[in-house]
Parts: C-alpha cells; structure tokens; sequence
C-alpha cells in the first residue's frame, strides 16, 4: 500500500515505526503488533524517518504512560467519553480494550483517518473515527458532553500555534463538566533544536509551540491543575531502554534546558 503524506501527518509513519520496533524488541515496552503489521503493509521508506531502536524505546515509554493515565481515568470512570485527537496510525483505542459504557472518538485529518481505515481494524464497542482537523470547529457538536472526558493528545501540540492549543484546551474544558487532558509537549529548548530530530526534518514538518512551565495552561480555565508532569528524559519505563540508551537518558536528565526538551503532562478539571 502506497502512502504518500508531508508535513506533520507524515511524521506519524515515523511514530508508527517506532512502535512497530519495540514490538520487534526482545523485551517489548508496549507490545504493539499492530503496528508491526501495518509497517509490513505500508510501502515507505521507513529507515528515512531516523528512528533507532533507543529512539523507539522513547515513542513506547510516553505512549505507555499515555495508556496508563488513560486506563487510570477509565477506572475510575467507566461512563466516560474519550477524545483521542490527532489520532494518527495509534492502536490505543484497540489496546486499551475499552468497557461498554465508554464512548470513544477518534479524530485526524481526512487523508489520515481514510488511511487508518485502510490499515486497522475497528474496535468492539460504542467506537467513532471523525474526518476532521482536530481544531475544526464542525464535529464537535456531534460528541455529546453527557460524561466525564478524557482528552488524549500524543504527538500534537508542538506542531500547533500557542493561539491553537489554547483554544483546543479551552474547548475541552469548556464542553465537558468534567475530565482529564493527556499529551506531550515540547520545552522551547526542544523547538529550538528541531532541526535535530530526523523525523521532523525529512518530513518537511515544522515545530511550533513549546512549554517550559505547565502551570501555564492551568490559567487557561478555572479549576484545571496539573496532577503529573513527566520529564520525557525521566520516563518511569526508563530502565526497559538499552543501556547505550540508557546513559545518555541519565546524562540529559542532569542538564539545566536539556532536561526540560519535553514533557509527558496530565491536567484535571
């Protein structure tokens, strides 16, 4: 299957991949053999993307955290929606293997949603794939705000305006009584060495927004407060890495600016 994507929806192959690597790996952090499978059925050139096996690691730990917090949420609330934006190529909505009373949406540009029709399979359950860009405003009235919400953004902010992250936050917030946001920032450290990250740069993407102090966006709406705050250096699965990764992790986690290139953030309302 021939996949022909540029800019930022294209760094999701990257992504892909790299999940698809750990699923290769001796002892996998997230497992995920759906991505292995839709790796062997897209025709990419997947090595351009720049992503190794430590690389991989990394995509793994923050979407396991991202799991966790999410299956944590559900836990406590199996009458809940879940907006997983930017849904891209992920298989959270499959691996979480979600309960009867939650609802689950997920959302991507048109060309990326057709595509994830094409490579994975539906999951059971009260499960809807939206057509849209995440910062439309169109689909939003057709996800009723009868629960508790958890927002699930993984690989998204950074590649937004500050103007259009906000404005997400705020819809979220503002829609549902009450829930949780989930997702990744880049530090503005991080934004600035952009050109760094292969991925981004054969893409042609562009990094737009960064983060250095998450109580930013708890002014962003009465009541929301950050209950965790990751450092993506400091990542708990950390240890599962190969040791040659697992050094320079150490090394960068001591380094004033380099220790805050990104973060993996949970916010209640």
């Amino acid at each position: 299957m021939k996949v022909e994507l540029t800019g930022a929806p294209e760094t999701m192959l990257a992504t892909l991949y790299a999940r698809a690597l750990d699923a290769r790996a001796q002892r996998p952090i997230l497992g995920d053999t759906a991505a292995l499978d839709a790796v062997s059925r897209i025709e990419y050139d997947f090595p351009r993307t720049g992503i190794t096996a430590s690389t991989a690691a990394g995509v793994a730990m923050r979407a396991k955290l991202l799991d966790d917090w999410t299956a944590d949420f559900l836990a406590r609330h199996p009458s809940a929606t879940v907006l997983h934006l930017a849904c891209g190529l992920d298989t959270r909505a499959q691996r979480m293997a979600f309960g009867p009373g939650v609802r689950w949406v997920d959302v991507d540009f048109p060309a990326v949603a057709a595509l994830r029709e094409r490579l994975l399979d539906v999951p059971a359950g009260d499960y809807r794939l939206v057509h849209a860009s995440v910062t439309d405003d169109g689909w939003w009235d057709e996800v009723p705000a009868d629960r508790p919400v958890v927002a699930v953004f993984e690989g998204l902010t950074m590649y937004l305006t500050g103007d259009e992250v906000r404005g997400l936050v705020r819809r979220v917030t503002g829609r549902f009584t009450g829930g949780e946001l989930l997702f990744d920032v880049y530090g503005s450290f991080g934004i600035r060495l952009q050109k760094l990250v292969p991925a981004v740069r054969r893409a042609g993407a562009t990094l737009r927004w960064g983060l250095d102090d998450p109580a930013v966006v708890e002014g962003w709406h009465d009541g929301l407060r950050c209950v965790d705050a990751v450092r993506s250096v400091e990542l708990p699965q950390v240890a599962a890495e190969p040791w040659s990764a697992r050094v320079p992790m150490w090394v960068m986690a001591r380094l004033p600016k380099v220790r805050d290139v990104g973060r993996v953030l949970r916010y209640r309302f």
